[in-house]
């Protein structure tokens, strides 16, 4: 006797599975960024084009963290 829901467990179960593999890869990104926000803001330098770039980077870093959310 077939009730029309065979699989369908499996489907959700696949589902779940995907999202929660999605939301880890999200926090380890998020980490490895918070990571190089963090060793950017503890240089530092009196060169006023290295400062520059590493303003670029952070700028650049925390655009990413905020498109993560």
């Amino acid at each position: 006797m077939s009730n029309g829901f065979e699989g369908s467990g499996s489907i959700n179960d696949n589902q779940r599975r995907t999202v929660s593999q999605e939301r880890a890869a999200r926090e380890r990104h998020r980490q490895s960024l918070n990571l190089q926000r963090e060793n950017i803001l503890s240089q530092r330098t009196s060169n006023p084009a290295r400062r520059q770039a590493l303003e670029a980077a952070l700028a650049d870093i925390e655009a990413q963290i905020a498109a993560i959310g």
